[in-house]
């Protein structure tokens, strides 16, 4: 038995307080593989220690909810005996310290979360933010990011159909790489991981284990510093090619009535996930390593158990069924082997080389992980800032390009051209769109899939921002169409321990239950991420949403592009010329203050649900909804996307002409009709906020004080800068 010290068990990332309350669990000093195991599972990263009384506000329920939060992913019931199962995870720290592997292994993670519950992953999302593109290291890390999401997920066969990608200098020491899947699988075979059956054989199969991503968890659980490159070796190393083997055997085993439990190996590796397994079950389990595939000579006890190898899976399996599963995996030229039972003990047991290195009893250590009330103070309210505090610009048509040419605004597509959106042949609308939609195959029902946050609406005022975050996603899947069914997480912040920061995530995290619950649009899923700072300087509150929703008939859907030369564009929803926290303020204006919009949930679902019933009726050609950059940007967008102009009319209001361009009021929709009479009509009848905004036609934008800029000259200001910024010119 190894002899313990505070500096050991803090480099552990233990504090002194949660080693004593490790001994204390045990009654003696734990053996080095033992603390290991523990410092992994009650590290930030596996035990939500800091976040878990949060998230229990949390709407996660409703009819269609079949599985919430709590297993691998969530599942929805999407009808005619399908659900979709869909998560997204973090992968901030692997991918600042190594940008292609950090990436790749964050797509093949939340892969695995997926497929792990019985679903084949049909679409791929990600949400990306980066430092300021002055920063020496932001065009290494865009490339080596974008590399590895597109290496993995074209190589694995799965399409990357959405996303989202921004840049600030609040990210300059900590990048954001969130990934998503969503897949689909038959509704009564969902596959769950508590382990059950006392005597049944746990079962290894995937890859072999090496030595990467050795306390991968525990990296993730802790900010940087100067000597972050340092952890390089904590990073794992994804094999696709693999991921795709590992895909389809265990699909094919699934078929079968083989399996009790299952779960992949991600954070912390086979420690995670056989105690994992055993807990929810309420069962015990033990392991003898000697019986683990490995691929590099010489491995103890303390790697095999924390290794982070990628393409890796426990299973349970049923008695009888290990040569048949054998014969399968062996087939799909994958490791398989019987590493150990279930037990009635209620303790994890680990034996190698005839020794006991692990016996740990699960359930007092469960009771004791750490649960934290971090103490937190609130984001100070920041002034209201109208159009009447913030100067015009001495041109808007000027403005209009230097929004369209900014960095978050910019045209993504040198990214996405990058991934392949178009295999399996079921995307319906590819990345650029306010939601990408893939076909349920074989059907003429489509899912919605998006990716949504503003973060310096966050950090202006939390709550607002993750209200604002909630409905934008919700926005998003209605412009296209969808109904909205459910939503995922991934919560990225800076260190709780620091009680604004604290105050941050408590803010957006009510914002968001807020929203929710108003939208009927419960979290299923989700992911934590602390500690996302460098130095103490702490990334901006970035609370990702990814939001999922049904269309019921793909032939009644919108997509953003103008169509037809005459139609009425008209705009839902009311326009304050709120410009606190905009683009617009920032951009164009150098300012980054005040408070952002206010977010109306109310006026959220009534106007959402008014346009999502015109699309259904096919009442409407085009629609899109108004967020970053506000009215203006809107229209520019639906201008390139169908390659058309459009005059617009007076806006008729006392409100200053930059305010009525730019600000970015929430709860607004931009549609275009060939019928605008009977729908203004129905819009005041339903007491729905609802103008003419102008006709369709030409090859410019034009009108209401605006000069003439051709849609030439919007496509080149729009998709010039990002392909310009990496080719270093």
């Amino acid at each position: 038995m190894t002899n313990m010290s505070p500096a050991l068990a803090a480099a552990h990332g233990l504090a002194a307080d949660e080693y004593d309350r490790l001994v204390a669990a045990l009654g003696r000093e734990p053996r080095l593989t033992e603390l290991g195991v523990v410092s992994a599972m009650w590290s930030e990263h596996c035990s939500y220690k800091s976040s878990r009384v949060w998230l229990r506000i949390f709407p996660t329920t409703a009819p269609w909810v079949i599985c919430g939060p709590g297993e691998n992913a969530g599942v929805v019931d999407i009808g005619d005996g399908l659900a979709a199962i869909f998560k997204m995870e973090s992968h901030n720290h692997p991918s600042f310290i190594e940008p292609y592997q950090g990436a790749a292994t964050g797509v093949g993670g939340i892969l695995r979360d997926v497929f792990t519950m019985g679903a084949r992953p049909v679409a791929n999302l990600n949400a990306l933010r980066f430092g300021s593109p002055d920063h020496p290291k932001t065009r290494h890390l865009i490339s080596g990011v974008v590399a590895g999401i597109g290496g993995y997920g074209n190589c694995v066969g799965v399409p990357t159909v959405g996303g989202a990608c921004g840049f600030h200098a609040g990210y300059n020491g900590n990048i954001l790489v969130n990934a998503m899947t969503v897949g689909l699988a038959r509704a009564d075979r969902i596959f769950y991981s508590a382990a059950a059956g006392i005597g049944n054989s746990v079962v290894y199969v995937g890859a072999k284990t090496g030595r990467d991503g050795i306390h991968g968890a525990t990296m993730s659980s802790a900010a940087f510093d100067e000597e972050s490159e340092a952890k390089r070796p904590t990073v794992q190393v994804g094999d696709p090619f693999t991921e795709k083997l590992l895909i389809e055997a265990c699909l094919e085993l699934m078929a079968t009535d083989s399996i009790v439990a299952i779960q992949d190996m991600g954070a912390a590796g086979l420690t995670s996930s056989s105690v994992e397994m055993a807990s929810k079950g309420g069962v015990g389990i033990e392991l003898d390593l000697d019986r683990v595939p490995t691929r590099e000579t010489g491995m103890n006890a303390y790697e095999i158990m924390l290794s982070e190898s990628q393409e890796r899976m426990l299973m349970v399996l049923r008695p009888g069924a290990e040569e048949r599963s054998r014969t399968l995996f062996e087939k799909w030229d994958l490791d398989f082997a019987v590493i150990g039972r279930i037990t009635e003990t209620g303790r994890l047991v680990v034996r190698m080389n005839g020794a006991i290195e692990a016996d740990l009893p699960l359930t007092p250590l469960a009771d004791a992980t750490p649960v934290y009330r971090r103490p937190w103070t609130p984001t100070p309210a920041r002034p209201v800032v109208t159009a009447v505090d913030v100067a015009a610009p001495v041109d808007h048509a000027d403005a209009l390009l230097r929004l369209l040419a900014c960095p978050d605004l910019t045209s993504k597509r040198w990214i996405w051209e990058q991934y392949d959106h178009m295999v399996m042949a079921d995307t319906v609308q590819r990345p650029g769109g306010d939601a990408a939609v893939v076909r349920i195959h074989g059907t003429s029902q489509g899912l919605a899939l998006c990716t949504d946050v503003t973060p310096r609406y966050c950090l202006a005022d939390p709550h607002v921002g993750g209200a604002q975050a909630v409905a934008e996603a919700w926005r998003n899947l209605t412009a296209v169409g969808a109904r909205p069914l459910a939503l995922t997480d991934c919560l990225n912040f800076g260190n709780p321990e620091r009680p604004e920061i604290m105050g941050q995530f408590a803010g957006c995290v009510e914002g968001m239950s807020a929203a929710a619950r108003a939208l009927d649009f419960p979290v299923v899923s989700g992911n934590v991420s602390f500690y996302n700072e460098t130095n103490g300087v702490s990334i901006p509150p970035t609370p990702t949403v990814g939001g999922l929703g049904l269309i019921d008939d793909l032939d009644h859907m919108a997509t953003l592009g103008f169509k037809q030369i005459g139609d009425v564009i008209v705009l839902i929803g009311s326009s304050l010329g709120h410009l606190g926290s905009t683009l617009y303020l920032r951009e164009v204006c150098g300012r980054e203050e005040g408070a952002p919009p206010a977010v109306d949930l109310g006026a959220e679902r009534r106007h959402g649900n008014f346009v999502r019933g015109l699309i259904t009726a096919g009442r409407v050609t085009a629609c899109h909804d108004l967020s970053d950059g506000g009215l203006l940007v809107a229209l520019a967008e639906m201008a390139l996307a169908g390659n058309l102009g459009a005059t617009l009319d007076s806006p008729a209001t006392d409100m200053p002409l930059h305010g009525w361009f730019f600000s970015e009021d929430q709860a607004r929709y931009l549609v275009t009709t060939d019928d605008p009479a009977s729908l203004l009509r129905d819009a005041g009848s339903a007491g729905i906020p609802a103008r003419r905004l102008g006709t369709v036609g030409g090859a410019a934008l034009t009108g209401s004080g605006l000069p003439p800029i051709s849609v030439a000259k919007l496509r080149a200001a729009h998709e010039g800068w990002l392909p310009a910024y990496m080719s270093g010119r």
